[in-house]
């Protein structure tokens, strides 16, 4: 075994974070981009991402929680008024100070007109989420707000490695204004048990959950709680935290109500997020070296049908087959939603396009050849454990035997 050819050089015991560049190129997931620090998703590695974001979306939701979309620049005063969450950011900020371009003495494009005040470009949203609060909340009939949005942010990244660490990431941002402890250490809580249940259900991730120590706290909060997942190289990653903020925030962004006794209180607020290193935490936690490997829950294709077409006289009716089946296992649901299928007629060997969806780490490929419509059969394949063995199907072709 020690000399067998695999896909993806070097081997996770040879080299675990060149393997992990290795698995991305090859998966055709991202790419670095020209800004330093900055990726490019690809359409596989964001069909990744969407099929995370559609059933968290979804459980957000369930838990009542709505949507909604706040500024990406936030000003330096909103973030000056909360000294620990600063200081917590200071080094990872990205900050405007000019509002547009002119062209200068020797032709080249230089900033002009500076801003009467810096704007921070959002490294998360506390601060400026916190101003629109305090605009809404009056009184305790007001509470409780339960608000997620769906955002890139930007934390200025020395090391950085695609999907786990980048200067700008996607993710989504839970904040939420309560009217008292209780309630708000509660929502914490229970969004973390989302999380968890995401991680377990979703992607196949074994996670640990607790509370962090006070040195790893997020800045400003009052308690954090974590999933820890365990990946390959026997390291952990953390791929989502819930913060209890208490009335730290409240009190700097002015989020003030009356209360039952028609007096003034803080409210008590949370935070909690999962960004795109949950695709990083998938890929170490479950690819191997041959390729990514994906739970069927978040495949963008849980299926592909290639066609195998040797000659040209075949074709049509190979063609015919496999459209044929595509369209009966789209019948098919998992997880309440329709099978997601994916028919390859690129112009390239079948076995090239075999070893791409490998890599790809799609769940299960269906091949479909001359000789499969003359015996009624297909092959079937699950990674490079492909089983050889071709079950009898009827003609025509009929999913509900495959």
């Amino acid at each position: 075994m020690a000399n067998e050819t695999t896909a993806i050089q070097p081997s996770r015991e040879q080299d675990f974070p060149e393997w992990y560049q290795q698995i991305i190129t090859a998966a055709d997931l991202a790419e670095n981009s020209e800004v330093r620090g900055c990726m490019v998703i690809k359409p596989w590695g964001y069909g990744l991402w969407e099929r995370i974001q559609q059933p968290l979306d979804r459980m957000f939701k369930e838990t009542g929680h709505e949507n909604a979309y706040f500024p990406l620049f936030i000003p330096l005063s909103y973030l000056e008024k909360e000294a620990a969450h600063v200081e917590g950011f200071a080094k990872e900020c990205a900050v405007v100070t000019h509002h547009r371009l002119e062209v200068g003495p020797e032709g080249k494009l230089i900033p002009s007109g500076p801003l009467n005040e810096p704007l921070i470009v959002r490294p998360t949203s506390e601060t400026i989420i916190g101003a629109a609060y305090a605009r809404w909340v009056q009184s305790y009939r007001d509470l409780p707000i339960l608000i997620n949005q769906w955002a890139n942010v930007v934390r200025w990244e020395m090391r950085p490695r695609l999907f786990l660490r980048t200067a700008e990431f996607l993710w989504q941002e839970g904040h939420t204004a309560h009217e008292n402890a209780a309630e708000a250490v509660a929502e914490t809580e229970k969004m973390l048990e989302v999380y968890e249940r995401f991680a377990r259900e979703y992607l196949a991730l074994p996670v640990l959950t607790g509370e962090k120590s006070e040195s790893e706290r997020f800045p400003g909060a009052v308690r954090t709680l974590c999933i820890e997942a365990m990946v390959q190289d026997r390291k952990a990653v953390q791929a989502g935290t819930s913060h209890y903020l208490g009335q730290n925030f409240s009190k700097a962004s002015g989020i003030q109500f009356a209360n039952r006794n028609n007096q003034p209180e803080y409210a008590y607020t949370t935070s909690w997020g999962v960004s795109t290193r949950l695709i990083g935490t998938l890929l170490m936690a479950h690819g191997d070296d041959n390729g990514i490997v994906l739970p069927p829950k978040v495949a963008p294709s849980q299926i592909v049908i290639i066609p195998v077409t040797p000659k040209e006289e075949g074709r049509a009716a190979v063609l015919e087959a496999c459209e044929k089946l595509a369209t009966e296992l789209r019948q098919l649901q998992l997880d309440g939603e329709p099978l997601r299928v994916r028919l390859d007629t690129r112009d390239k060997p079948g076995g090239a396009k075999g070893w791409d969806w490998i890599k790809k780490g799609v769940p299960l490929r269906v091949e479909i050849g001359p000789r499969d419509l003359a015996a009624g059969t297909v092959f079937v394949g699950v990674g490079i454990r492909a089983s050889r063995r071709r079950p009898p199907i009827p003609r025509p072709i009929s999913c509900n035997r495959l």
